[in-house]
């Protein structure tokens, strides 16, 4: 059979990986800017252009991959994975490094520099991630991983495009208008254009006819295109080394994070009939992580949530590839600063509250109905984690911290700024632990809610979840709170064993 690389209804898949990544990088580009205030040299001239450079290599890469399993399986149907950066670990390396050394120092470069330290050392964890991921995700049950992606799912790719939908309704609506009809209600275009480019496409003449777009700042904006040619160096590890140290530990736990984060999507990809390699993945993942560091890239690249969504939206093995080619050349040629003055960001975002959408679907019904209620339990943490960062943003919005403010003055209104921070922290896995837990109670498998418990309970101790950094002793009262429960479902299991109740203690694979 001959394999297919690139089909008319790639295109749609293309323009909606190609705007989440354009999107993503016109978010990183006000942050290093405007936020931390880096100067344009730094932010379009070497930061972007190694992004695009690891969006590129990353999405080769799965073009690969998926035309090796193409070739495996003699079909074509199969659907890239979708790649670019990782989006939570973008605003948590801005406001846990590269700003704080930046507003500490005043130096650009060593801001810089100690951010691709990090993202070298969560390169690493990947790859050394790639040797247990396999057999993680044959342990983990299914509703725990899709539920915990779903929650990141639900919050970090849907929630603020939702937001932005509805804050600019004119266009917002009607650019969700065309999504829902085009990819949830299966309706043709006019001429069958993609979906994604007619509502790119409307959202731009409504912006430009109804006067929100300003073509005397387009115009500016050609005048400040900043070029740029990503190039290797070890020196900037070197020089960075020291700025990065007193932060390198909270680096550990985001690149678990990723890696679980890897091994979640490659399952999500399983269920929606692609069967990738958890391993490759993995170190596909970590490889191009490193070597975008070392071109001058502070943030890792991932697998992105969402392949489901590209696939019911016909995307193949084509689309990919073709997404990380546009948006190194945007890169390189110091184009995103136009682009955000073209296209209004309101008509992109409905493409990402789509995938938001189908992945939280997802987790719903690729499992058994009983198993429900550990899929809502794996989405909790992230809830909280998100709700944790919109509080931090408005409160530093305003001068000031959750800790200046206080967390008993925040308790007494009503928000528990300390359990909401506790929860959130490692979110993923905490959400991975919980739906795991609840996936055994209900089938009454207490040794596992035991063995789940006790590993949570080791894990909060060393600060991998539910704290800020690593540490010893990192949260005390959340080691004893996982401790007693392995106590209580240990009992439990003495108890079933001693009335010779019969489980079946084997690990549930596709649950």
């Amino acid at each position: 059979m001959k394999i297919k690389y690139f089909e008319k209804s790639d295109w749609n898949g293309f323009f909606g990986l190609f705007t989440n990544n354009l999107t993503n990088v016109l978010v990183m580009a006000s942050l290093l800017s405007a936020v931390v205030g880096l100067p344009g040299n730094i932010v379009y001239g070497r930061i972007l252009p190694a992004v695009g450079l690891s969006i590129l290599m990353s999405s080769v890469y799965y073009t690969f991959m998926a035309i090796k399993l193409a070739k495996k399986e003699k079909r074509n149907d199969v659907t890239a994975l979708p790649a670019g950066t990782s989006v939570p670990h973008m605003f948590l390396i801005v406001f846990l490094i590269i700003g704080p050394v930046y507003w500490a120092t005043g130096d650009a470069y060593l801001a810089w520099a100690a951010g691709l330290v990090w993202s070298l050392l969560e390169g690493v964890i990947e790859l050394l991630g790639s040797f247990v991921g396999t057999k993680i995700r044959k342990v983990v049950p299914r509703a725990a991983m899709l539920g915990s992606l779903a929650g990141v799912s639900i919050t970090y790719i849907a929630l603020n495009p939702a937001f932005s939908i509805f804050a600019i309704p004119y266009i917002g609506m009607v650019a969700l208008a065309i999504v829902l009809l085009g990819w949830i209600g299966k309706v043709k275009m006019p001429f069958n254009i993609p979906v994604g480019l007619v509502a790119i496409v409307v959202g731009v003449v409504i912006g430009w006819t109804s006067g929100l777009m300003d073509g005397v700042v387009l115009a500016d904006s050609f005048s400040n295109i900043t070029m740029g040619i990503p190039v290797p160096s070890i020196s900037r590890y070197i020089d960075g080394f020291k700025e990065a140290v007193p932060f390198l530990f909270a680096a550990i736990p985001l690149g678990i994070y990723n890696f679980f984060e890897t091994i979640d999507n490659c399952e999500s990809a399983a269920v929606a009939g692609d069967h990738y390699s958890t391993k490759e993945a993995m170190i596909a993942d970590g490889a191009t992580t490193i070597l975008g560091s070392l071109f001058g890239n502070p943030f890792p690249t991932a697998i992105f949530i969402g392949h489901p969504g590209w696939k019911e939206a016909g995307a193949k093995i084509g689309y990919s590839a073709a997404g990380g080619l546009a948006i190194f050349v945007l890169t390189t040629f110091g184009l995103f600063s136009v682009l955000l003055n073209i296209i209004p960001v309101v008509a992109i975002l409905p493409i990402l509250l789509y995938i938001g959408i189908v992945i939280t679907t997802q987790a719903f019904t690729s499992v058994k109905h009983k198993y429900a209620p550990a899929v809502v339990l794996a989405i909790v943490p992230a809830l909280a984690d998100w709700t944790r960062n919109a509080v931090d943003i408005a409160v530093g919005a305003a001068g000031t911290s959750a800790a200046d403010i206080g967390y008993g003055t925040l308790n007494n209104a009503g928000l528990n700024y300390e359990g909401m921070m506790s929860l959130g922290a490692g979110s993923i896995i905490v959400g991975i632990i919980l739906g795991s837990l609840a996936v055994y109670i209900i089938d009454h498998k207490f040794l596992h809610s035991t063995i789940v418990t006790s590993l949570a309970a080791v894990l909060s101790f060393f600060g991998i979840i539910h704290a800020g950094t690593v540490a010893i002793n990192a949260n005390l009262g959340m080691t004893i709170g996982y401790a007693a429960m392995a106590v209580i479902f240990f009992g439990y299991y003495m108890y079933y064993k001693k009335n010779e109740v019969i489980v079946d203690e084997r690990i549930p694979s596709s649950s």
